[in-house]
């Protein structure tokens, strides 16, 4: 059974009420995330989900609140996990390498921590108290930087990356599509209204995507091209036939009294499918939402 969270639905402004982008996937045996912003493992911490229960990661793009909770994440599940658990498997855009040799390299950012876990007795001490034996070994999380439209097949599933409109020609940014027999789910990433991303989503059963601001407000051109407002975003799901339409990465914008509601009619009378203004820690069912049980 597939069950998806969102573990982070905001933006760079510091929030306590919304953490960095992340989303929180299992399907089968595997567990999944995408993209993985700053707080967000606070978030994974909530719902009771060990570091270590973490297969795989998939990485939008290289904006920091994107991908700023990485180094803690791998760290964490290398540390707790004492040699016993598989390497994490980490997708992304170019240069994911580059990111990850300068975060866990010997001259990386975490070079000296790692040396010291890996050569010091206190921590070899610490190591083999959790059940770790022999030498230990530095986190080598296996990495493929994936090419626009590449696939990535697993027992169950497939996910499936699509480039996107967002801080071109800067950065490479991926939308996502993770499919199963259950059904489909597609990641946004960041990114304007493009054709690449309504394909991505054509008649899946949940899409999670960007609404960063109020349509008609955006300050340039430059700008409107790069993130999506409310308005866009309900013709792009009313024009792939999606399903349940969760809105996410919201800025502070939108979280006025009164301004959810706003939103959400004037998305309604575009899109006629499910509208879930999204929050941090919500379960998104996959087959739509369902009234409780009344008591």
């Amino acid at each position: 059974m597939m069950r998806i969270h969102l573990l982070g639905t905001g933006t760079p402004t510091p929030s306590l009420r919304r953490m960095c982008s992340s989303y929180l996937l299992r399907v089968g045996g595997a567990t999944i995330l995408f993209d993985h912003g700053f707080g967000a493992h606070q978030r994974l911490i909530e719902l009771n989900v060990a570091p270590t229960a973490v297969t795989h990661l998939f990485l939008s793009h290289h904006h920091y609140d994107h991908m700023g909770d990485v180094a803690r994440l791998v760290l964490t599940r290398w540390d707790q996990g004492a040699g016993h658990i598989p390497e994490l498997k980490v997708y992304g855009p170019p240069p994911l390498a580059r990111i990850a040799e300068r975060l866990f390299g010997d001259d990386g950012a975490f070079g000296p921590d790692l040396i010291s876990r890996t050569q010091h007795q206190a921590s070899l001490d610490v190591y083999r108290a959790r059940g770790g034996s022999g030498d230990r070994t530095k986190p080598q999380p296996e990495l493929v930087e994936l090419a626009p439209n590449q696939r990535v097949e697993e027992d169950g599933w497939s996910v499936r990356a699509a480039a996107v409109a967002h801080f071109g020609p800067h950065l490479v940014c991926y939308g996502y599509r993770l499919d199963t027999p259950e059904g489909s789910f597609v990641y946004s990433g960041d990114t304007g209204p493009c054709a690449a991303m309504r394909r991505l989503a054509e008649d899946c059963d949940v899409l999670v995507h960007m609404c960063h601001y109020l349509s008609g407000s955006a300050p340039s051109k430059a700008f409107a091209q790069s993130v999506t407002g409310h308005l866009e975003l309900a013709e792009l799901a009313a024009a792939a036939r999606v399903r349940t339409l969760v809105l996410s990465h919201i800025s502070e914008q939108f979280d006025r009294p009164g301004m959810k509601e706003r939103v959400v009619t004037e998305m309604s009378r575009v899109f006629s499918g499910h509208i879930i203004f999204g929050e941090d820690l919500m379960e998104i069912p996959l087959q739509g939402p369902m009234p409780a049980v009344l008591r």
